[in-house]
């Protein structure tokens, strides 16, 4: 990447990229980049993995969908997402993306402002080399959800089935 005083310029394939609960997040500009105004990351989804249901209390996000299918959710609407879809999803409104389809799909996620980056870089795992995507584990998911509220992020666990005790 080169930055300077007329911007950012990234090549396809640069960026550093995470792995984060088995889909690749690669940043294109974090917050240091844009003074704290945005981060952009491009973002490959393995079929059938996605996010949680999840709320932000600090930033805004925006999707620009660049390859496959993902059906996202927004607050109830439920919508399916093919290449060109643009979602916008205001702080506050409960939201979530799954890839559908049979083959990895890529969107970009714009976060306004700057910051959540800083949480996908720490429950991530950094991509050295572009391996196959890990096994997602138990510990993955709980490093997920001890950091979640450190950065203002609401994950919405679906309800455990009752142990049937009286």
């Amino acid at each position: 990447m080169t930055v300077n005083q007329k911007g950012i310029f990234q090549q396809p394939g640069q960026g550093s990229s995470y792995w984060v609960l088995g889909d690749l997040y690669t940043f294109k500009a974090v917050g240091e980049d844009t003074g704290q105004a945005y981060a952009l990351v491009e973002i490959i989804v393995q079929p059938q993995s996605g996010t949680p249901p999840h709320i932000h209390s600090h930033e805004d996000e925006a999707f620009y969908i660049q390859q496959g299918e993902l059906e996202f959710q927004l607050d109830e609407q439920i919508i399916l997402a093919t290449p060109g879809t643009f979602l916008h999803s205001p702080k506050g409104q409960l939201h979530r993306f799954t890839n559908i389809g049979l083959e990895p799909a890529k969107l970009l996620c714009w976060v306004t402002p700057a910051g959540l980056e800083k949480f996908f870089i720490e429950v991530g795992v950094p991509v050295l080399e572009r391996m196959s995507s890990p096994t997602v584990s138990p510990a993955d998911i709980e490093k997920v959800l001890a950091a979640a509220s450190r950065y203002g992020l609401e994950i919405i666990l679906p309800p455990t089935e009752s142990s049937g005790v009286v």
